[in-house]
């Protein structure tokens, strides 16, 4: 469940039918008050939208709040504001924000962001510290990959891929998957780009390589058993 705090009540319907429609469920609401009223009956959001200039509150009180309550300190938090001024940005991010979007955006921008927002939410509700299969050790405090105890030297890209693999081993992920996932929500380039990585990665991970599997037809998968 996403909420969405926005005293227009028009860019509100519009944005919680486009929620709707791209498989979320959202409810809205026009003030703070009611967004707590419905937190403190113990309806607990996976993420909240929260403009900053609403008639009666202040957004960024509310992100405070939000924030110095243990039940909701951890709720992912995404500023929507027309104000686009450097000031606004930091102190959002300060609080505790966990992105932030101006007025106007495009409501796929927006959806995206959310997805970008809530997948690094269950990354570290999930989070380890050490990843191993096979020879290949991974660690991500030290963003250091082994293999067979020696040091692996990866680009960032490589090393963000290796590890998402290996978070999810036997899982499937097609290349449009890979790159929805690991790149960033504007990026335009051709799915090769992930094919490209794969064969950098595999030459780099040398006798590790097979833990990298290629499911024919389909994408890649980090294998289970070797």
């Amino acid at each position: 469940m996403i909420y969405y705090v926005e005293d227009d009540m028009s860019i509100r319907e519009l944005v919680l039918y486009t929620l709707r429609n791209t498989g979320f469920q959202a409810l809205g609401f026009e003030d703070g008050r009611s967004l707590f009223t419905m937190i403190k009956a113990g309806n607990i959001p996976k993420l909240i939208l929260l403009d900053i200039m609403l008639s009666e509150d202040d957004g960024l009180d509310i992100l405070k709040k939000l924030r110095e309550d243990n039940v909701t300190r951890k709720i992912p938090v995404i500023m929507v504001t027309a104000k686009d001024t450097e000031y606004d940005k930091v102190t959002g991010l300060e609080l505790g924000a966990d992105d932030y979007i101006a007025k106007p955006f495009g409501m796929m921008e927006l959806v995206a962001r959310i997805k970008a927002v809530l997948r690094r939410s269950d990354d570290s509700d999930n989070y380890k510290e050490i990843y191993e299969l096979g020879s290949v050790s991974v660690n991500v405090k030290c963003h250091e990959a082994r293999v067979n105890g020696e040091a692996v030297e990866l680009t960032h890209k490589e090393f963000e891929l290796l590890l998402f693999l290996m978070k999810h081993p036997g899982e499937v992920f097609t290349r449009d998957a890979l790159l929805d996932l690991l790149w960033d929500y504007n990026y335009t380039g051709e799915t090769r780009t992930v094919d490209v990585h794969i064969r950098t990665l595999r030459m780099k991970l040398g006798e590790g390589a097979d833990i990298i599997e290629t499911v024919r037809g389909t994408g890649y998968r980090a294998k289970v058993s070797l």
